[in-house]
């Protein structure tokens, strides 16, 4: 049984092709980038069957109905999801058979209220393979509060009762597969792999060796914020997203036209060039998300579900773009810029920047009146931060800045400069500032030997 690994370094998340015999495979929680899989099964021969998700996913949309309409692939959902669109449900204690391969169907509500696992057993003396989406992940588990605050304390219980004892007949030499991992804002888990063994877990995750007392006051102090746009995921999830083919593309529009379009009501420019080059040149109103791994995440957390999102992308692919708006439930597309923005700067347009300062300077600016603003995670301040600094994670910036000070010059920095550059557009889109950018973040502060 061959298990292909999709590792997105950004939600912190895992998606599963697995070869069930014959030339015919089947996916686990797959997510809406559906490219990659067809390509990787029409590289290996093999034909997609069957999707399998283990629960409503709260962090991106999944692509199962992408998939049975581009594979004919029979939808495998838990029974008590009641999902509304064609699907077939599964029940814990079912078996079934895909291809060669026996799939038990295990009951691991916790992270969500219908949660499910799948162990795939081959033929023979096969290590079995779980599939345990959030409900045992590499060094943690998924958080329980993600469904609604109603809910939190009775699936936090119900998550102890599944790490003690859903997995018991399984033998430590169990492959461990799960969709959400370290990283990912919907786990609590400290592993830095994605996979393990199940006799790995019982040795090293802390979780399995606690007592229920202590499982329950420590395990949710663990959780990280959430994402603001996590609130709508599970609705898409249940009703089903819109099909890729029915969404309206981006359109290249001229400078002028382009233009036009921001200024209508409910548009919005989203910058996804790296940092320097936004620094450099960019257009008023922009905002900045640098296209790297964590690109849909903060997308999907400071965009508005209804923005009608126009797209300056440099070097970055629109079809790339695409995937990460639609991966977070954003689909309305009005265009992106033709030819960039030296087809700005040609056509004449105002032309914006932003100034980016270093750790010598920062003292001279503070002493002009400057207030330091950090938008690093509340976790990541314990590794220190610039004296008098104001604590505003970026998440929360939309809905703080204008309690920020006024008449001063604000002086943001994040970590690396990624998330300061996004913060620094907020802040002018705003009107808020003037604003600056601290060169290398924090990390170069602390090289800069400033601590």
């Amino acid at each position: 049984m061959e298990v292909q690994l999709f590792r997105d370094a950004g939600l912190g998340n895992g998606s599963y092709l697995v070869e069930v015999g014959s030339g015919r495979a089947v996916l686990v929680d797959p997510d809406r980038r559906i490219r990659r899989y067809l390509d990787s099964a029409k590289d290996r021969g093999l034909e997609i069957v069957g999707v399998l998700d283990t629960h409503l996913h709260a962090d991106f949309v999944s692509g199962a109905q992408d998939l049975r309409v581009e594979t004919g692939a029979e939808l495998y959902e838990p029974a008590e999801a009641g999902v509304s669109f064609p699907h077939t449900p599964v029940k814990p204690g079912e078996r079934l058979e895909l291809g060669d391969i026996e799939v038990e169907v295990l009951f691991t509500p916790g992270h969500s209220p219908e949660h499910i696992s799948y162990v795939f057993r081959g033929q023979g003396d096969a290590v079995p393979v779980l599939f345990s989406g959030g409900s045992l992940i590499v060094g943690g588990a998924a958080r329980s509060d993600l469904v609604g605050p109603e809910l939190t304390d009775r699936l936090t219980h119900q998550e102890f009762e599944t790490l003690q004892r859903a997995f018991s007949d399984l033998p430590d030499e169990t492959l461990l597969k799960p969709t959400h991992g370290g990283g990912s804002f919907c786990s609590s888990g400290s592993g830095r792999k994605h996979t393990s063994t199940l006799g790995e877990e019982r040795q090293t995750n802390r979780l399995l060796a606690m007592g229920e007392t202590e499982f329950l006051k420590a395990w949710p102090a663990s959780f990280p914020r959430t994402p603001a746009y996590f609130a709508r995921m599970r609705e898409i999830n249940w009703a089903g997203p819109r099909l890729r083919t029915d969404i309206e593309m981006p359109r290249p529009l001229t400078p002028e036209a382009f233009a036009a379009a921001a200024s209508k009501e409910g548009a919005l420019v989203v910058d996804v060039r790296d940092a320097a080059s936004y620094a450099e040149a960019h257009g008023q109103g922009a905002l900045a998300i640098p296209f790297r791994d964590a690109f849909p995440t903060w997308l999907g957390w400071l965009v508005p579900v209804d923005a009608r999102l126009l797209f300056v992308l440099g070097d970055t692919a629109l079809e790339d773009v695409v995937d990460a708006s639609l991966l977070v439930g954003l689909e309305r597309f009005e265009g992106y810029l033709d030819g960039g923005m030296d087809a700005w700067r040609e056509a004449g347009l105002p032309v914006r920047s932003l100034p980016a300062i270093g750790p010598d300077d920062v003292t001279s600016w503070m002493e002009k009146g400057a207030q330091p603003i950090d938008v690093r995670e509340p976790d990541e301040l314990e590794l220190g931060g610039v004296a008098s600094a104001v604590s505003v994670p970026l998440g929360d910036l939309p809905g703080r800045a204008e309690g920020l000070p006024a008449g001063r010059p604000l002086l943001v920095y994040c970590a690396s400069g990624m998330r300061s550059t996004t913060a620094a557009s907020l802040l002018e889109r705003a009107g808020v500032g003037p604003v600056v950018n601290l060169k290398g973040g924090y990390g170069a502060w602390q090289e800069a030997g400033r601590d």
